[in-house]
């Protein structure tokens, strides 16, 4: 995934709100940016941090920047992470259809946002005449409190174990289930649920890979220019 315009970089004055954000372009002039993250964002919304927006051309939007990227360091050198959580599930679809995510190559036809469960819509339907169909939720990553170690959830999140459990009930209706974590950042080697974070969400992935739900996880290449699925990367027991 290409930014459709070069983007502007600045550095972080704050965070608030969930969804806003105050930023000091280069230049010297500011602006108040999109977050489009529902996450706490543990570590990467420090004030100071160099930070890159797109821009927007829409007149209808109320804010003309988005936040995409920023720059951390754990001790090893910065590296860039991606935070818009609008992202992935294009990021994976666009991935599947190249066969850049070779565990669902079988299948022909790719559907998004399609109703199903309780009240849910799964972000990739994928069918073929000859196969059950396959679900496949994904989950926006960027935690990382270890080199190397990149970790979801970072703050509690009730839907994401809706989701374990809706994903269960459609291997039981006999058709496949997968998780796919895409971890926005490029230096992660390793990835492992952060249980300490959310308790109830560890439960909820253990009991899904009991009932057959698969898991993956994949990160990314990333740069000013854009995001790419880079490789899969081993989970963690």
């Amino acid at each position: 995934m290409l930014f459709p315009t070069p983007l502007k970089s600045g550095r972080l004055i704050k965070r608030y709100k969930r969804f806003l954000a105050d930023i000091e372009f280069d230049d010297g002039g500011t602006t108040t940016a999109h977050c489009a993250n529902p996450g706490s964002m543990l570590g990467l919304a420090e004030p100071g941090s160099r930070v890159w927006l797109s821009e927007s051309d829409n007149p209808k939007r109320k804010l003309k920047f988005s936040w995409e990227l920023v720059e951390v360091d754990l001790g090893t050198g910065p590296v860039l992470v991606g935070i818009n959580t609008a992202h992935p599930n294009a990021l994976v679809a666009e991935a599947i259809k190249s066969n850049a995510i070779s565990e669902f190559s079988d299948y022909p036809a790719l559907r998004r946002e399609v109703k199903y469960g309780v009240n849910s819509r799964i972000d990739i339907l994928l069918e073929d005449e000859s196969l059950n169909r396959c679900y496949v939720e994904i989950k926006n990553v960027h935690l990382m409190r270890e080199n190397g170690l990149a970790e979801f959830p970072d703050s509690v999140t009730s839907r994401g174990a809706k989701h374990l459990r809706e994903l269960s009930s459609m291997v039981q209706e006999g058709h496949r289930a997968a998780m796919v974590y895409l971890i926005q950042r490029g230096d992660a080697t390793e990835f492992s649920l952060a249980r300490d974070i959310d308790p109830a969400y560890g439960e909820a992935f253990d009991a899904a890979a009991q009932a057959g739900v698969e898991a993956v996880a994949y990160a990314c290449k990333i740069s000013p220019e854009g995001i790419e699925v880079a490789g899969r990367i081993p989970i963690r027991p």
